[in-house]
């Protein structure tokens, strides 16, 4: 069912995490049984931390076409009015391609849904390679890639997909995926930190014994609110209650 030709993966690697600042370097997506990847050259230089992550590096993309005017540009210009792109934390793939004129009307966000799944937030972590061997999906694939992280994701998207046939199984194939554009269109609730002071800790009982630190992460998460959608949200719903 993942392979069916409406559901575009994509997965882009990029110059750094400031959606306002940073530039894609490299894109790749799947639709059906095809998988594109190629390198471009960012207007921006790539960050120390983003070449320790992918390993790509200035020297590698330095003699590569920039995305805008590229064939894979022109082709994704295309594609995407009739797609329903497939992405991992979504809103930032989206933030990347807007920055390059491209315009996604439908998505689906495997971060959200997964979210949206694990309702006690029972998973640890919610990256993608976690997630590969949390759900044990069977798929070879190099991390640290977008090509890889495309193929993780299809498999992760299905693994998500057969939850969501159990859950509901009088439901249509087109009534699940409208369901999961729907929660992905939408903040998620956080429950549980994953980092800092509080790891492991719900935020309901911060809430009630911390509120200074809430306010405080608030304010911060706030200086980027772009890319913090669902932190922002989930924090004024825990400090008005």
């Amino acid at each position: 069912m993942a392979a069916e030709s409406n559901l575009l993966f994509l997965d882009t690697e990029t110059t750094g995490n400031d959606v306002a600042a940073d530039r894609l370097c490299q894109v790749c997506y799947k639709t059906g049984d095809d998988i594109h990847t190629q390198n471009f050259k960012p207007p921006v230089p790539i960050s120390t931390k983003a070449m320790s992550i992918t390993h790509i590096t200035n020297q590698m993309v330095a003699s590569e076409a920039p995305f805008v005017g590229s064939d894979m540009h022109k082709d994704l210009d295309a594609i995407l009015p009739g797609s329903i792109l497939v992405a991992h934390n979504a809103k930032f793939d989206i933030a990347m391609l807007a920055s390059e004129g491209l315009v996604v009307p439908r998505h689906i966000c495997t971060l959200r849904l997964v979210r949206y799944l694990d309702s006690e937030q029972e998973i640890p972590e919610y990256n993608l390679q976690y997630l590969r061997y949390h759900y044990g999906v069977d798929v070879k694939a190099d991390a640290h890639s977008a090509e890889g992280d495309v193929l993780v994701l299809e498999a992760v998207f299905g693994h998500l997909y057969k939850i969501a046939q159990e859950l509901s199984p009088q439901s249509s194939r087109e009534q699940i995926i409208q369901r999961m554009i729907a929660i992905s269109a939408k903040p998620s609730l956080i429950k549980r930190f994953t980092f800092g002071k509080y790891a492991g800790e719900l935020l309901e009982d911060v809430a009630r014994s911390d509120s200074g630190y809430l306010d405080w992460l608030l304010r911060e998460k706030r200086k980027t609110p772009e890319d913090e959608e669902d932190w922002i949200f989930t924090l004024e719903k825990y400090l008005t209650v």
